[in-house]
């Protein structure tokens, strides 16, 4: 990837360039093994869990966290779960992934968002996954936590006040890529079918070697050395190997046939462009369905790192644009052909 190395990288849109300017960020100094675990108690302070109270937001959702049966041989899994409060009859369901690169984040401090940009406006209940960890749970802990819960919430959709025939299954950066995987294990062992797939910067694939990780190194927020450090602590020694399911880095499926509708969204300045893009042709090979919208001058994280930048609010109009046709049913009451 010599080119790579050589040319110039996308230039950052002028207003997420001056949000990171005014923060001091950019790529910053990446996660390495040696300072992951410094990484990941800076991340816990910056990103501390809000109480079930605060979720609540004065009462304008209902909010309870559930302790359900994990995997075979593994912990209970934890789910945070949160309606609009007072809606009757069974709602539609996000079904979310939290981000950090494998080895960052949690369940509670994503709500705020999801809540207000999704579940408000499209009235639909949503569950957050308090997956395990890596590398203190590497794989196939955090994406068998995600399938125990997926599996769990849809035999008990009833207890939850959901509909079981529209679950969406979703996820940021490692989240996008855990969604991208439960989508493939429901398929392969024949569990409950999500209604669509919604993928944002998907953390696809281990192998860490396309163009895009090449030209972003050392420029994007989280470039192929942040990259290399998750999926190592993640696969260990099977990182880029040959062999590996699926199901743990979902770039290396052949087979993207039967999956549901997917909706993908990432940076033209980020490490995650090719690889997402690459996913997306693959799906529509294989004759799925994919919507997908690569952002001009975004990087990683644009839209939480500058929320209100003209880029970030059309990829959220964008993605809210897509939950509402897909969780829409189709109206077939309209005069027929003639």
């Amino acid at each position: 990837m010599d080119l790579a190395r050589a040319l110039p990288p996308p230039p950052f849109d002028p207003q997420l360039k001056a949000a990171l300017e005014a923060l001091g960020a950019g790529a910053g100094e990446p996660v390495t093994p040696e300072n992951l675990a410094a990484c990941q108690e800076q991340d816990a302070a910056a990103r501390p869990r809000p109480t079930l109270h605060d979720l609540r937001a004065d009462g304008c959702f209902a909010v309870e966290e559930l302790r359900v049966p994990g995997p075979p041989g593994g912990p209970e899994v934890t789910l945070v779960s949160a309606r609009p409060a007072g809606l009757t009859g069974p709602l539609p369901l996000l079904y979310y992934l939290h981000g950090g690169g494998m080895i960052m984040g949690n369940a509670w401090s994503v709500l705020p968002q999801v809540l207000s940009e999704w579940a408000l406006p499209l009235e639909l209940a949503v569950v957050s996954v308090e997956y395990r960890l890596a590398p203190q749970a590497p794989y196939p802990g955090p994406v068998e936590d995600c399938y125990a819960g997926f599996v769990w919430v849809a035999e008990h959709a009833a207890r939850l006040g959901v509909d079981p025939d529209r679950i969406v299954v979703g996820g940021k950066s490692a989240g996008g890529g855990l969604a991208a995987a439960l989508a493939l294990l429901t398929r392969d062992r024949g569990g409950p079918v999500p209604l669509g797939q919604l993928l944002l910067c998907p953390m696809l694939d281990d192998r860490n070697d396309t163009f895009s990780s090449h030209q972003m190194a050392g420029v994007d927020t989280w470039d192929r050395t942040s990259n290399a450090t998750g999926w190592r602590a993640l696969l260990g020694d099977r990182c880029g190997a040959t062999g590996l399911p699926p199901y743990a880095a979902p770039a290396r499926a052949t087979d993207l046939s039967g999956l549901p509708p997917a909706y993908i969204d990432v940076g033209s300045a980020e490490t995650f462009r090719d690889e997402d893009v690459a996913y997306a042709n693959a799906i529509w090979q294989a004759g799925g369905r994919a919507e997908l919208h690569v952002w001009p001058g975004a990087c990683h994280g644009f839209d939480s790192l500058a929320p209100t930048a003209a880029v970030s609010q059309d990829a959220r109009n964008a993605r809210t644009r897509w939950l509402r046709r897909l969780l829409t049913p189709a109206d077939d009451s309209g005069p027929a052909a003639g």
